[in-house]
């Protein structure tokens, strides 16, 4: 009897145990289980299902972090497939993303990433979702399912933090606002936009290739079943856009890794985090001591020009240019950077046809522009002419797609500036404070919010730190004020100061000057101003070549003439105990007419750009301009002095 009590006791333990276990796991099921409504959706449908939260330290009464544990289901019950799945989940609680599965972010970002103002998901490795036509109904191939783990402020259990919205962010798709149901579920069923028009095909088995202001091509051209050859290809189609000295990261997503590279190298070169990984444990009659970088996220250099006819680096087509990546304006020979890499792959992937890209993408410059770019999206294969020299062209086995725009982050400083200055005006504006970012130390020094200080026009030419008696001298001249604490330097390696020169009735001019205040000089530079009603007037520019350009509203697009392309560094002066620095500099004067542009008031402000870019890089503007008593005082003066010649002769007589 004793015996049969404790066996009943023993059981009675292990249903707990079992109830305990089982429970929270039919709960969690039961969240993530498709929601009926998608039976009645004949289009797409998503779900956004948020299952668990609690909260997080440290404890912090105004911004208390929570972890939250979501499923976002997309699920393809219309009747074409659906290609490179992307859906937008509107976040709205300061949310900090820690994990993803079967999914990347649009934009490119790694993990963790801060999506507290909504963000994009795109599939992988399951990118394309099948109809239930071609699958005889098999919902693994038609729904991906993505586990959401992150955390979130403000909102407390029993309350849930739910998005505002969820769509499906694929071209050629409609979706009415996304349904709440109860508490913890939002769903949405988008379908086909009926007016929009796509070049895609039934039959067609990738997607078209997109346009954007820089792509690189991510191209197998050899496979083997544990490595393969790549080719990629950064092609810049922005007519103001450039790359100096690029620098290109990825990532790895299944442990792969660089053997080796031609035409471009890695930054670091390091295999120790493969030697004492997975990849060591793997490939262990493999000289590790050969292999080029193990990082899961690599960063890629170009190479300099001496390499280009190196038989181990060099000998790949627009590769070896420091990194330099011109725009199709001013050299289309120039606009494109290549390089290839042999990548070794890790188990399950071990089949030559198991080909996938790197994900988030990301290029950068020295002084450029900044480039947001989006997932690999599988295109047609390249094809590249043959190399021996037959008419035919080699086709790539796989081909993906990066598409790169660019894009003004918030908090990302320019790294250039704009003075004006006139000739009815003796003051400068100059560069504004701070116009290129001020560190937290100055703030100590100087005011990182005072006005910068009006100038004569010779302190163009003197460096910051040397022009303060300057600035001083001149405000006492003019009856300025003098902040106090003097307001911080516009810390930027670029200066451009654009003078309206003259103004009469047929036309006008203005000078152009690029100063480089940078211990780097700038070879094959380039300059553009947008000038919203004078641009029409361009006639040309006397020391620069200038051109108006047709596919870019209202800009003039100016670089060096041959031998003079070169902006070169900042030097040291004559006497250096005594003389400041000296900028390089280029300076060109430009005319323009106003018989296509009537009634342009240059004076009043026609006459200043709205948008100055100097390889590139759109730069900081004055936020005023020159005024002066009159518009027209240059003329009036040279008028005034003719009159009283003639009078005075006249007198004479």
């Amino acid at each position: 009897m004793t015996f049969r009590f404790f066996d009943m006791i023993s059981s009675l333990k292990l249903l707990i145990l079992f109830c305990a276990v089982m429970l929270p796991f039919a709960v969690s099921q039961s969240a993530v289980a498709p929601s009926p409504a998608a039976d009645s959706c004949n289009g797409v449908f998503v779900s956004y299902v948020y299952g668990t939260g609690s909260q997080l330290k440290p404890t912090n009464a105004t911004h208390q972090p929570y972890r939250f544990a979501s499923t976002l289901t997309v699920l393809n019950n219309g009747d074409e497939e659906l290609k490179s799945w992307n859906v937008f989940v509107g976040f709205k609680h300061d949310e900090l993303l820690v994990s993803a599965t079967n999914a990347v972010l649009t934009d490119g970002s790694s993990l963790p990433a801060s999506v507290g103002n909504g963000t994009t998901f795109s599939g992988y490795p399951t990118t394309d979702l099948k109809t239930a036509i071609e699958t005889a109904g098999d919902v693994t191939q038609m729904q991906v399912q993505v586990q959401l783990v992150g955390t979130q402020f403000g909102v407390a259990p029993p309350a849930v933090p739910m998005p505002s919205t969820i769509q499906l962010a694929n071209d050629g798709f409609q979706c009415p606002a996304a349904s709440l149901q109860g508490t913890n579920v939002m769903q949405v069923c988008c379908t086909k936009n009926p007016n929009y028009k796509s070049n895609l095909t039934g039959a067609d088995e990738f997607l078209p290739r997109q346009s954007g202001d820089l792509t690189i091509m991510y191209d197998v051209i050899r496979t083997y079943d544990s490595n393969y050859w790549a080719q990629v290809t950064i092609a810049n189609h922005n007519p103001i856009g450039r790359l100096d000295n690029w620098k290109l990261s990825f990532d790895w997503m299944s442990e792969e890794f660089i053997y080796t590279m031609k035409g471009a190298y890695p930054y670091v070169v390091d295999a120790s985090e493969c030697l004492f990984g997975p990849q060591g444990t793997y490939y262990q009659s493999l000289d590790f001591a050969n292999v080029l970088n193990c990082e899961r996220r690599p960063t890629i250099i170009d190479l300099p020009p001496t390499k280009f006819n190196d038989t181990t680096l060099g000998q790949i087509p627009s590769c070896c240019r420091n990194g330099t990546i011109l725009p199709p304006t001013m050299d289309p020979s120039k606009s494109t950077s290549s390089f290839q890499m042999q990548v070794y792959k890790m188990p399950p992937d071990l089949n030559r046809s198991e080909l996938s890209p790197p994900q988030n993408w990301n290029i950068n410059g020295t002084l450029n522009p900044e480039y947001a770019c989006g997932q690999p999206v599988r295109v047609s294969p390249s094809q590249f002419p043959d190399p021996s020299g037959l008419p035919s062209n080699t086709t790539a086995f796989a081909s993906w797609q990066v598409v790169c725009n660019i894009t003004q982050p918030k908090g990302v400083s320019p790294k250039c500036c704009v003075s004006f200055s006139a000739y009815y005006n003796e003051s400068v504006i100059p560069c504004g404070t701070c116009a290129c970012g001020c560190s937290s130390s100055t703030t100590s020094t100087c005011s990182t919010t005072a006005s910068a200080m009006l100038l004569p026009s010779e302190a163009l030419l003197v460096p910051f730190e040397n022009r303060t008696d300057m600035a001083k001298a001149w405000a006492d001249l003019k009856h300025l004020p003098v902040p106090n604490p003097l307001p911080c330097s516009d810390n930027c390696g670029v200066s451009i100061n654009w003078h309206v020169y003259t103004d009469y009735t047929n036309g006008w001019s203005a000078r152009i000057t690029l100063f480089n205040w940078d211990e780097t000089a700038f070879a094959d530079w380039f300059a553009a101003v947008e000038l919203d009603k004078a641009a029409a007037g361009f006639e040309k520019t006397y020391s620069f070549n200038g051109s108006l350009l047709s596919n870019v509203d209202n800009t003039i697009f100016m670089q060096g003439q041959p031998g003079l392309n070169y902006l070169t560094a900042e030097t040291a002066g004559a006497n250096p105990s005594k003389d400041p620095p000296v900028p390089g500099k280029q300076q060109s004067v430009i005319s323009f007419t106003k018989k296509t542009t009537p009634g342009i008031n240059v004076a009043a402000g026609d006459g200043f750009p709205t948008k100055v870019f100097f390889n590139g890089e759109e730069c900081a503007l004055p936020s005023i301009r020159p005024t002066g008593s009159s518009n027209r005082k240059g003329p009036a003066i040279i008028l005034s002095i003719f009159l009283a010649l003639v009078a005075f002769i006249l007198m004479q007589q």
